[in-house]
């Protein structure tokens, strides 16, 4: 795959995940003539019913881990590009235990990027803006490409150090890679134990949601089926060897979304309980996405954040026989955190 192609096979790791599994949908919608192999090792985030449904013969999937450097001997040849959506996520779980963040997160991107080395194959990385630390609430700035790495948590330090390797491997071995740092995500497939789809699912058990500390940290939202759009663009149109920030302008901090799903929900503002803050919570993301938008051309869709959110509790309401059996073990773990 040269730059500017449509890629005609690619491998999506992570592709039962939620991002993962979105963008899998987005091609399979928009780009039939590309053929999509998932990789995933179906961990608790990882669900095959996420991707139930496509084409059989443009999505196959394959159960197995990115570490396994036999596996992906097998089936990375006669692949045009890989696209890294595979990781360990979840910030409190990387704060009870953050080995499996090392392994995954590391150790898995190392495995991939000598895979794509061995094999002449094109690499995008998925990334978060959580690579660089927060922002003070007050300030005016947001993050670009050129923001310095301040990762606060095990799992951003682990994306930190996935990003430095695929900036390495590029750089001393021209490998063909592109970086994208994300905002927050939301939209269908998003694993229970997330912000929002943890206060959509406890309304609809009807318990009152969850708010970490004041509600005041403000994040970066976009939906993800935008998300997915700006990956394809970079994927076929961004230059070999750039990172770029993928946002839509979505600032709100935890109270105000906290509260627009109540409302949304036919709830009270106030019908909610506060508990205690993460150790070491970031207090402000907020990407500045110009270059992509003004060197690709690419555009959100999804800007209207009330009908997303919309969209969002009606899938949920939707597609209880999906999230139901993760309810009651996430909130186990919560309560074990005192969350």
């Amino acid at each position: 795959m040269t730059e500017g192609c449509v890629p005609s096979n690619i491998i999506v790791t992570g592709g039962c995940g939620f991002i993962g599994s979105n963008f899998v949908h987005y091609v399979a919608e928009n780009h039939p003539e590309t053929h999509v192999t998932v990789l995933d090792a179906l961990t608790y985030a990882g669900n095959v019913d996420n991707i139930a449904g496509l084409p059989d013969n443009q999505v196959e999937f394959i159960q197995g881990d990115i570490r396994d450097g036999e596996l992906l001997d097998r089936i990375v040849p006669g692949h045009d590009a890989i696209v890294h959506y595979a990781a360990e996520s979840h910030n409190d779980n990387s704060i009870a235990d953050p080995e499996p963040f090392v392994r995954t997160n590391v150790e898995g991107t190392f495995r991939l990027l000598e895979a794509a080395r061995k094999y002449d194959v094109r690499y995008h990385h998925i990334s978060t803006d959580e690579v660089y630390g927060d922002l003070a609430l007050d300030d005016p700035r947001k993050f670009t490409e050129r923001s310095p790495y301040r990762p606060s948590s095990p799992y951003s330090s682990t994306k930190a150090s996935s990003d430095l390797l695929v900036r390495a491997w590029h750089r001393t071995f021209g490998v063909r890679t592109t970086i994208s740092n994300c905002s927050n995500n939301y939209g269908p497939y998003q694993h229970v134990e997330k912000f929002i789809p943890r206060q959509i699912t406890n309304i609809l058990d009807g318990a009152r949601p969850k708010l970490y500390g004041n509600g005041r940290d403000v994040r970066d939202w976009i939906h993800a089926e935008d998300h997915s759009s700006a990956v394809w663009t970079i994927l076929t149109k961004g230059r070999i060897g750039e990172t770029y920030l993928i946002g839509a302008n979505g600032e709100r901090d935890n109270i105000t979304v906290l509260r627009d799903i109540l409302r949304v929900m036919g709830k009270d503002a106030d019908d909610f309980d506060r508990v205690g803050d993460r150790p070491g919570h970031d207090r402000r993301y907020a990407i500045d996405s110009t270059k992509l938008r003004t060197e690709l051309g690419w555009r959100p869709e999804h800007t209207d954040f009330e009908a997303g959110i919309r969209q969002t509790v009606a899938w949920y309401i939707e597609n209880e026989s999906w999230w139901r059996p993760a309810k009651a073990s996430t909130e186990a773990r919560y309560r074990e955190q005192g969350r």
